[in-house]
């Protein structure tokens, strides 16, 4: 009886694991084939969408393509003391590099050159034309073009500036740089310009952020107590701008923001204002607040809509049954259940405003641009990918730090979309 009573029982087991077995290999089926499905589009993204961006952000540590041209001189700067006077065997090696690399190259250290010393692209420019009919000796020629090249302090510059991964322009970017020593330290005044693009950058982004919080929660409000036609009218004017483009709702504003333009004629219609004195609300920050305030509105709106939609009116209606006056049964109830869209709409508007650059130039001053125009200055205009890659980088750093305190302060658990 023992003996079948363990047979009994060994085959239960083995019964039961084969069932076990046989489920995990059915979801590891089940798995693989939704894996399967997905994979199109988990490539797609990584070709379109991420590597892109990596390949971007590489090349504000990258600097191989300018090291690449200089090998020779490379290898005998790491050989040679600073301050020292430099020796032929130097000059020769500079003298091989500016022979054998193509004029492109060239012209890449020149400008990358230039960053740290004014003039030095022209200095070597003129130098890599003329060397290359020259014989050794070399520094005679060198000299012979520019006394310059008999300075330790040039050389210095080469030296530093040319490595295989810098930190330069990360630096830049922070309104730093590394003096002779290799110390860290900030720039001059009159160049120190990345900070204040970035601390406006925020400020503004902020603002809109709170401007549309004010305008967008009671609106939103409105929206999901109202019943009926009335209600989906409401919807359908916040969605209308989608079916807009960018460029032309930023166009309306110049139309209405100028100094002739529709809401400074009607006021001086209206007699509120001198027509030889209209108000200034465009070329500024008023102009970049309105126009970006008007845009970014909807993404502040339906967040938080689509949370109040799903609040019971019946919690207002208890606690109002209990005493509870108006004001406290909002404040204590209805703000903390809608606080998950309020969350949401902040934190989509307030990204999307960090990169935004068609509004700002169109309708802001000088002093009014943020880091996504100086991004497209570096990359369109003077073709610095190093300090179009860094600015990128801080930005795309800055967002995953308010991601990060965003998800510790209310939970990413709660964010509601929609």
């Amino acid at each position: 009886m023992v003996i079948a009573t363990m047979n009994d029982g060994d085959e239960a087991t083995s019964a039961a694991r084969i069932r076990v077995k046989t489920l995990g290999g059915a979801k590891t089926n089940a798995q693989l084939r939704a894996l399967l499905l997905v994979a199109p589009l988990l490539v797609f993204l990584l070709l379109v969408f991420v590597l892109p961006i990596a390949l971007l952000l590489t090349r504000a540590v990258d600097n191989r393509a300018a090291s690449a041209a200089l090998p020779y001189t490379m290898s005998a700067l790491s050989a040679w003391e600073e301050q020292s006077p430099p020796d032929e065997a130097l000059f020769a090696a500079f003298a091989a590099d500016l022979k054998q690399s193509p004029r492109d190259q060239i012209a890449e250290v020149a400008k990358r050159l230039n960053y740290y010393e004014t003039g030095m692209r022209s200095m070597l420019l003129k130098t890599a034309r003329t060397i290359r009919d020259a014989q050794p000796p070399y520094k005679p020629a060198f000299v012979a073009i520019d006394p310059k090249w008999e300075t330790p302090h040039y050389w210095t510059i080469i030296k530093n500036a040319l490595p295989p991964f810098t930190d330069y322009y990360l630096l830049a970017s922070l309104d730093l740089e590394r003096d002779a020593s290799g110390a860290i330290g900030r720039v001059s005044a009159e160049n120190a310009v990345h900070v204040d693009v970035l601390i406006r950058t925020f400020v503004v982004s902020a603002s809109v952020t709170v401007i549309c919080l004010l305008l967008g929660y009671p609106l939103a409000a409105l929206i999901a107590r109202s019943k009926g036609a009335v209600a989906n009218t409401l919807l359908i004017l916040v969605l209308l701008p989608f079916w807009t483009s960018l460029l032309v709702r930023t166009s309306a504003w110049v139309v209405l923001l100028q100094g002739r333009g529709v809401i400074n004629s009607g006021l001086i219609w209206l007699g509120l204002i001198d027509p030889a004195h209209p108000l200034d609300l465009i070329y500024n920050r008023i102009g970049v607040l309105i126009a970006m305030t008007h845009i970014l509105l909807p993404f502040m709106i339906l967040p938080i809509y689509s949370v109040m939609k799903s609040i019971p009116p019946v919690y207002l209606r208890a606690a109002s049954s209990l005493g509870a006056p108006p004001v406290s049964a909002f404040f204590r109830i209805y703000l903390p259940m809608s606080m998950p869209g309020v969350s949401a709409g902040g934190l989509l508007v307030f990204i999307l405003a960090l990169g935004y650059y068609i509004t700002p130039a169109l309708v802001g001053g000088p002093g009014d641009q943020m880091v996504s125009y100086f991004i497209a200055y570096y990359s369109n205009q003077v073709t610095n990918w190093g300090m179009a890659a860094a600015l990128s980088t801080i930005l795309l750093v800055a967002v995953l730090i308010l991601y990060t305190v965003y998800n510790r302060i209310v939970g990413i658990d709660r964010l509601r979309i929609g």
